[in-house]
């Protein structure tokens, strides 16, 4: 009976090591984010490598001033002040159209510099600023010194543009020149923007506070802002330079 007893005892205990084992490499495997959801399912839009599903707004091609750099998709032309920008050149990932995502890149600009992040993008006879919503881009830093101008909250870096300013006590924005992550999740039910690991930005979308803010900003004239629920991501040409890397996505 003894020797019964120990050998059921070192079973017990050799099976619960693989099982402790086992549950241990699941959990490598699926490591969570915050909200428990797996991110083994991360699908790149640009890798480093190729441009491949990317091209211009409207366009069949990608403009010939959006090209790869030492690893990160790169606009490259002069920078010009506010006041002397054309811009016209935004691309889209033309690949697929997302509408329940996560979103996330690194970037940076120069002294000056001013871009955007669009989702929910479908093309026409518009702007894709006009019907998109836009995490902005901005050097805060030196942005109103060089253009001689003073911004609102929610022109600058990490605003939901012209709609949800960001929470200055949780942001951290870093000088031109020095890579800044971004995070975008969206869903019907909550609206998310992240800077540098730090969330700036919660809201939901649609709500009567949401119309409220269209109907009574920048977007009171254009009314099919925000209105698609489903489209594609977009990169903003501003007339800066511009550097995007490890640019991924997750649907929810």
């Amino acid at each position: 009976m003894k020797k019964i007893t120990i050998f059921l005892l070192v079973t017990l205990f050799v099976v619960s090591c693989k099982s402790d084992k086992k549950s241990g490499n699941k959990e490598v495997a699926l490591e969570k984010v915050a909200d428990n959801r797996p991110i083994n399912d991360w699908v790149y839009l640009f890798d480093g490598t190729s441009t491949e599903g990317w091209r211009a707004y409207n366009g069949e091609s990608l403009p010939s001033q959006w090209v790869i750099e030492d690893g990160a998709l790169t606009f490259d032309t002069e920078k010009r002040l506010e006041s002397d920008k054309k811009g016209g050149k935004d691309i889209i990932y033309a690949a697929e159209e997302f509408d329940n995502f996560e979103l996330y890149l690194e970037w940076k600009i120069p002294e000056g510099g001013n871009s955007g992040i669009l989702y929910h993008i479908q093309e026409g006879d518009w702007g894709p600023s006009e019907v998109s919503p836009e995490y902005q881009l901005l050097d805060d830093l030196k942005w109103e010194e060089i253009n001689n101008a003073k911004l609102e909250e929610w022109q600058k870096t990490g605003a939901e543009y012209a709609m949800y300013p960001p929470d200055i006590s949780q942001k951290i924005v870093k000088p031109a020149g020095e890579w800044n992550s971004t995070r975008i999740i969206f869903t019907p039910e909550q609206v998310e923007h992240w800077l540098n690991g730090k969330k700036i930005v919660s809201f939901k979308p649609w709500t009567a506070d949401w119309e409220k803010r269209k109907a009574e900003g920048k977007w009171k004239d254009f009314p099919k802002y925000g209105t698609f629920k489903k489209g594609f991501i977009g990169l903003q040409d501003h007339d800066s330079p511009l550097w995007f890397k490890n640019i991924k996505l997750k649907k929810l």
